[in-house]
Protein backbone atom coordinates (compact mmCIF):
# COMPACT_ATOMS: atom_id res chain seq x y z
CA UNK A 1 0.00 0.00 0.00
CA UNK A 2 1.43 3.36 -1.07
CA UNK A 3 1.14 6.17 1.45
CA UNK A 4 1.68 9.80 0.56
CA UNK A 5 1.69 12.73 2.98
CA UNK A 6 1.94 16.29 1.71
CA UNK A 7 3.16 19.30 3.67
CA UNK A 8 4.42 22.81 3.08
CA UNK A 9 1.30 24.60 1.95
CA UNK A 10 0.29 27.98 3.29
CA UNK A 11 -0.65 31.52 2.49
CA UNK A 12 1.68 33.85 0.62
CA UNK A 13 1.48 37.06 -1.32
CA UNK A 14 1.78 37.14 -5.07
CA UNK A 15 5.40 36.85 -6.13
CA UNK A 16 6.29 34.74 -3.12
CA UNK A 17 7.56 31.18 -2.92
CA UNK A 18 6.60 27.93 -1.25
CA UNK A 19 8.10 24.45 -1.26
CA UNK A 20 5.76 21.51 -1.01
CA UNK A 21 6.95 18.14 0.22
CA UNK A 22 5.44 14.70 -0.18
CA UNK A 23 6.68 11.97 2.14
CA UNK A 24 6.15 8.59 0.51
CA UNK A 25 6.27 5.04 1.72
CA UNK A 26 9.54 3.21 1.17
CA UNK A 27 10.78 2.73 -2.41
CA UNK A 28 7.80 4.58 -3.90
CA UNK A 29 9.83 7.53 -5.11
CA UNK A 30 12.29 5.29 -6.93
CA UNK A 31 9.88 3.04 -8.80
CA UNK A 32 6.75 5.11 -9.33
CA UNK A 33 5.88 7.90 -11.67
CA UNK A 34 5.38 10.81 -9.25
CA UNK A 35 3.49 14.01 -9.71
CA UNK A 36 1.74 17.03 -8.28
CA UNK A 37 -1.86 17.91 -9.10
CA UNK A 38 -4.01 20.77 -7.95
CA UNK A 39 -7.69 21.50 -7.68
CA UNK A 40 -9.29 24.88 -7.13
CA UNK A 41 -12.91 25.26 -5.99
CA UNK A 42 -15.28 24.66 -8.87
CA UNK A 43 -12.53 23.47 -11.19
CA UNK A 44 -11.32 20.09 -12.34
CA UNK A 45 -8.17 18.58 -10.93
CA UNK A 46 -5.20 19.34 -13.16
CA UNK A 47 -1.72 17.99 -13.44
CA UNK A 48 0.96 20.50 -12.48
CA UNK A 49 4.28 18.65 -12.66
CA UNK A 50 5.43 15.07 -12.90
CA UNK A 51 8.73 13.23 -12.73
CA UNK A 52 9.46 9.84 -14.20
CA UNK A 53 11.63 7.13 -12.69
CA UNK A 54 14.54 8.24 -14.86
CA UNK A 55 14.19 11.83 -13.70
CA UNK A 56 12.52 13.30 -16.77
CA UNK A 57 10.11 16.07 -15.84
CA UNK A 58 7.02 17.58 -17.39
CA UNK A 59 5.05 20.69 -16.46
CA UNK A 60 1.76 22.19 -17.37
CA UNK A 61 2.27 25.33 -19.42
CA UNK A 62 1.03 27.76 -16.78
CA UNK A 63 3.81 26.86 -14.33
CA UNK A 64 6.77 26.39 -16.66
CA UNK A 65 9.72 28.47 -15.55
CA UNK A 66 8.20 29.05 -12.09
CA UNK A 67 7.77 25.58 -10.57
CA UNK A 68 10.36 22.83 -10.21
CA UNK A 69 9.63 19.23 -9.32
CA UNK A 70 12.34 17.10 -7.77
CA UNK A 71 12.76 13.97 -5.71
CA UNK A 72 15.12 12.57 -3.12
CA UNK A 73 14.95 8.79 -3.26
CA UNK A 74 17.11 8.38 -0.16
CA UNK A 75 14.55 10.38 1.82
CA UNK A 76 11.53 8.96 -0.03
CA UNK A 77 10.38 12.52 -0.60
CA UNK A 78 8.97 14.41 -3.56
CA UNK A 79 9.21 18.21 -3.75
CA UNK A 80 7.58 21.03 -5.63
CA UNK A 81 9.41 24.36 -5.48
CA UNK A 82 6.98 27.11 -6.43
CA UNK A 83 8.34 30.57 -7.21
CA UNK A 84 6.71 33.74 -8.51
CA UNK A 85 3.38 32.55 -7.23
CA UNK A 86 0.21 34.04 -8.67
CA UNK A 87 -3.32 34.19 -7.24
CA UNK A 88 -4.40 31.70 -9.90
CA UNK A 89 -2.03 29.15 -8.34
CA UNK A 90 -4.29 29.00 -5.30
CA UNK A 91 -5.62 25.47 -4.91
CA UNK A 92 -5.39 22.26 -2.95
CA UNK A 93 -2.23 20.52 -4.07
CA UNK A 94 -2.04 16.74 -4.16
CA UNK A 95 0.86 14.36 -4.48
CA UNK A 96 0.28 11.33 -6.70
CA UNK A 97 2.09 8.10 -7.52
CA UNK A 98 1.39 5.63 -10.30
CA UNK A 99 2.97 2.49 -11.77
CA UNK A 100 0.30 1.55 -14.27
CA UNK A 101 0.92 2.42 -17.89
CA UNK A 102 2.92 5.36 -19.12
CA UNK A 103 3.73 8.32 -16.90
CA UNK A 104 1.02 10.68 -18.08
CA UNK A 105 -1.58 12.92 -16.46
CA UNK A 106 -4.34 10.59 -17.65
CA UNK A 107 -2.90 7.41 -16.21
CA UNK A 108 -2.05 9.11 -12.94
CA UNK A 109 -5.60 10.44 -12.67
CA UNK A 110 -7.03 6.99 -13.32
CA UNK A 111 -4.65 4.72 -11.45
CA UNK A 112 -2.75 6.89 -9.04
CA UNK A 113 -2.41 6.78 -5.30
CA UNK A 114 -3.12 10.13 -3.65
CA UNK A 115 -2.21 12.07 -0.59
CA UNK A 116 -4.66 14.10 1.46
CA UNK A 117 -3.59 17.42 -0.04
CA UNK A 118 -2.09 20.65 1.20
CA UNK A 119 -3.68 24.06 0.66
CA UNK A 120 -1.88 26.86 -1.16
CA UNK A 121 -3.39 30.34 -1.07
CA UNK A 122 -1.83 33.24 -2.95
CA UNK A 123 -3.15 36.73 -2.31
CA UNK A 124 -2.78 39.67 -4.65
Amino acid sequence: QVQLVESGGGSVQAGGSLRLSCAASEYTISVYCMGWFRQAPGKEREGVARIETDGRTSYTDSVKGRFTISKDSAKNTLYLQMNSLKPEDSAMYYCAASRRGACTWATMNLFGYWGQGTQVTVSS
